[in-house]
């Protein structure tokens, strides 16, 4: 009966020994100097460790330094990274954005006269000229049509003029010929008589 006492405390021991050193693996740097603490004895007002157990836990919280440096320096490493891709995608968009403004530009100008005008300042020029040779063009029209009746009355009178010079001569030359006539038989009346 005493063996199986000696057995089941040899068991339990083992086992919280078992536990204890999982737990010292998975125990953060903090909780392992509370162990420490805890587990050490006193002399007076001090804490006695023994060296096994420092210099174990020198090894472990060096280890956990060097691992934790090891992820800060690959950390640093990704941030850096990070940046330059960033810096980089930031290059090209801005680039990217450049070159959009000036396919705008370009898209909403137009070359008139060699200088670059926005369309729709283009159309309202374009506008302006088609209107001011419409009214040019209206103008001249009116002042042909104007030279044409001019022309036409001009012709009319100058017809009317000839006609009245046509008639007058006809008129003169029949009086003169009357007159001929008259004075043909005067000297036909003087002669015979």
């Amino acid at each position: 009966m005493k063996s199986l006492y000696l057995l089941i405390l040899l068991l339990l021991i083992s086992n919280v020994s078992i536990s204890q050193e999982t737990k010292k693996d998975t125990l953060s740097i903090e909780g392992k100097f509370d162990l420490i603490y805890k587990t050490s004895s006193s002399y007076k007002e001090f804490k006695v460790i023994r060296k096994s157990r420092f210099q174990n836990l020198k090894n472990k919280v060096s280890d956990s330094i060097k691992l934790l440096n090891e992820e800060l320096q690959l950390k640093n490493y990704k941030i850096i990274r990070l940046e330059q891709d960033l810096n980089n995608i930031n290059k090209v968009l801005l680039k990217k954005i450049v070159e959009e403004e000036k396919e705008i530009r370009k898209k909403n100008s137009i070359s008139f006269f060699g200088l670059e005008m926005k369309k729709s300042s283009y159309k309202i020029i374009i506008s302006i000229i088609v209107i001011l040779l419409i009214v040019i063009l209206c103008y001249f029209t009116y002042q042909y049509k104007n030279s044409y009746q001019i022309i036409l009355h001009a012709k009319k009178n100058v017809l009317e003029a000839e006609n009245e010079l046509a008639n007058n001569k006809k008129k003169s030359l029949e009086r003169e010929q009357k007159l001929r006539r008259q004075l043909q038989d005067e000297i036909n009346k003087q002669r015979g008589v």
